[in-house]
């Protein structure tokens, strides 16, 4: 027990607390720059099992904020380099990879044996997701956003709200680090965060963090937050689908044209403009499937739909829902 004295010595951990941890079940979803934080504190501070999802492989462009990496680890699958790394680590814990894409269909999967989730995707359709069917089955779930050098932190279902509840409607951008860039450290406080509020749920320390918002802004270092343990679940909420939940006898509207999706995700899809699409008359019993990219246009003509009185529609982000 050396490895974990100096974290024993803490009322909130002690003996017991270790030994909780020792057999705490953790789903992390993103092996990236908030991923690598969170797989190195939750492995040195001895969570007895990790299960890792990730499709991507190291890129030499990731290296500046996911130290968890070495320069011999670009090409290969980031599960396998972060497994080898937390191996090294602290070889005496558990840690099963999957090198996939977490979507609607398998969600539920990979939820149903964790004591705890922790979102680090930096996709916003899979943060749904995951809340998604983290309020299902009650599973505490801890997500983390960062764009540039701010960002928030949040610990939601379990007994708490979930992140429909906070972010009811579709967000403003869907940019993300890829494409509008973040600083390394400003993402590593992030992911640490994320760490440090997983463990305190897994401690059951209070008070806890289920239920709270926290925001920062690393560029003028100011930090803020607030409780959201009384916020309403929304009266509708829009569902992901994954390309094989779309059934017979559904609409299908394809928003991307053919120089961004030339080959349609669903070949019965009809190409529309986000104009055309929030338009569609209402049809009582057919269920509309929107598919963009992200999710974020589907979400902006279903909102619109819903307004005119559609009742029944899905989304489908082809970059996390296939």
């Amino acid at each position: 027990m050396n490895r974990y004295a100096r974290q024993m010595m803490l009322p909130e951990v002690g003996p017991r607390g270790q030994n909780h941890l020792a057999k705490a079940r953790v789903l992390v979803v993103g092996a990236g720059g908030l991923g690598c934080p969170v797989l190195q504190y939750l492995t040195g501070s001895g969570v007895g099992q990790i299960t890792l999802i990730d499709p991507d492989h190291v890129a030499n462009h990731n290296l500046h904020r996911q130290p968890l990496y070495r320069m011999s680890d670009i090409g290969r699958p980031k599960v396998e380099a972060a497994h080898d790394a937390m191996l090294a680590l602290n070889p005496d814990i558990d840690i099963q990879i999957h090198i996939t894409d977490l979507g609607p269909k398998n969600a539920a999967h990979f939820i149903e044996t964790a004591d705890l989730v922790i979102d680090s995707a930096d996709s916003f359709a899979v943060s749904y997701i995951l809340s998604d069917a983290c309020l299902s089955s009650k599973t505490p779930f801890i997500t983390a956003s960062i764009l540039g050098q701010s960002g928030y932190i949040g610990g939601f279902c379990g007994p708490a709200p979930s992140l429909r509840a906070v972010f009811p409607d579709p967000p403003h951008s869907d940019a993300t680090c890829a494409s509008s860039g973040v600083l390394g450290p400003a993402v590593g406080v992030l992911g640490a965060l994320q760490a440090q509020l997983a463990l305190r749920v897994l401690l059951d320390c209070a008070p806890s963090p289920l239920g709270q918002m926290l925001s920062v802004d690393l560029a003028t270092l100011h930090f803020g937050g607030f409780n959201f343990t009384d916020s309403p679940e929304p009266d509708y909420a829009f569902p992901y689908l994954s390309k094989c939940m779309v059934q017979t006898g559904d609409l299908v509207i394809e928003l991307r044209d053919t120089s961004e999706a030339p080959q349609m995700l669903i070949p019965i899809a009809t190409r529309m403009s986000i104009e055309n699409a929030s338009t569609l008359p209402t049809h009582e019993h057919q269920r509309v499937v929107l598919c963009c990219s992200s999710g974020l246009r589907a979400w902006r003509v279903a909102t619109n739909l819903h307004a005119r009185g559609h009742r029944n529609i899905a989304l489908i982000a082809a970059r996390a829902c296939q």
